[in-house]
């Protein structure tokens, strides 16, 4: 089983990290012998990477974001003896031998806005995205505007989409800006370029909280884990595990596989976060789950999400 990884690198602390995440687990318990990964160093080497595995028959080719989609829909295929998982890769045409690994990120990212809405005490938050034309980071975006804005009348949002997910300067900077700003919370979502606000956010001290995205950040970005009230999660590894786990058991099947998403919990700032405001939280993470709860987001659009 082999792993193809975006730009972000294998050891990310975000996205990439919980997909290899996935691929240990399910090697530990499923008994695959051989994995390994690639790291793509840029763009333009997503198909020969993926290549590299095809060519040395690996059985099953795991690859990471959206970015990758349609070079994975090509091995595919041109493969169809070889399972493919594209992570965070929705499928418009079902290629049997390939399944999309999907989440609502909208929902995640309503439960962060609505999470920092109730915390906030300025009036203003805010959030650092990547790039906008890749739908989950509209989803997040939006979804937190809409969150903080149901939690809070009259709340302002900052937002800003960065061209890259590894420029963790302008991260830095884009943060520093928000908090210049008086956002008190700011929910980066953005891979290294989001790992540079939350530092940036650390920096101050606990003055500003932060929110981490796609993993629990505060197990897998510690340098930032004193201000983390939480993350907008989507639940990769089990997700990757669970369909690695179809191709071994011969339930694998093309198409879209929805994934969970959900908060992480609180940690260290738990005594922060109030008896009422973790009862709201639980009520509205069913809420959403269930669909009871709209997030607001219908369709994507490709522009940066506006507050």
């Amino acid at each position: 089983m082999g792993l193809v990884t975006d730009v972000g690198k294998v050891d990310d602390r975000s996205f990439n990290q919980s997909a290899w995440e996935g691929v240990q687990c399910a090697q530990k318990n499923l008994g695959f012998s051989d994995i390994k990964f690639i790291e793509t160093q840029q763009s333009t080497d997503y198909a020969s990477n993926i290549d590299q595995f095809v060519s040395d028959n690996y059985d099953v080719i795991v690859t990471v974001g959206f970015l990758l989609g349609p070079a994975t829909i090509d091995a595919a295929k041109a493969n169809p003896n070889i399972k493919f998982i594209g992570v965070d890769q929705a499928q418009d045409a079902t290629v049997p031998n390939l399944a999309g690994l999907i989440f609502d990120e909208d929902k995640s990212g309503y439960l962060a806005g609505y999470l920092a809405g109730l915390l906030n005490k300025s009036g203003t938050v805010g959030e650092v995205l990547g790039l906008a034309n890749v739908p989950a980071v509209e989803r997040y975006g939006v979804g937190y505007i809409n969150g903080a804005k149901a939690a809070k009348s009259g709340i302002k949002v900052l937002a800003a989409c960065s061209s890259s997910f590894t420029d963790t300067v302008w991260g830095n900077n884009t943060a520093n800006q928000e908090m210049s700003q008086n956002a008190d919370v700011i929910f980066a979502a953005a891979g290294l370029t989001g790992n540079g606000a939350l530092l940036a956010v650390a920096d101050k001290g606990g003055s500003v909280l932060g929110i981490g995205v796609d993993t629990d950040q505060y197990l897998s970005l510690p340098e930032a884990d004193s201000i983390m009230v939480s993350s907008a999660m989507k639940l990769i590894v089990p997700g990757t595990f669970n369909i690695i786990k179809s191709v071994q058991d011969g339930s694998f099947k093309g198409g879209n596989v929805k994934g969970q998403v959900g908060l992480a919990p609180y940690h260290d700032l738990d005594s922060k976060v109030p008896a009422d405001v973790k009862t709201k939280m639980n009520q509205l993470s069913s809420d959403v789950a269930s669909g009871k709860q709209s997030t607001g987001f219908t369709n994507p659009t490709g522009n940066c999400p506006q507050g």
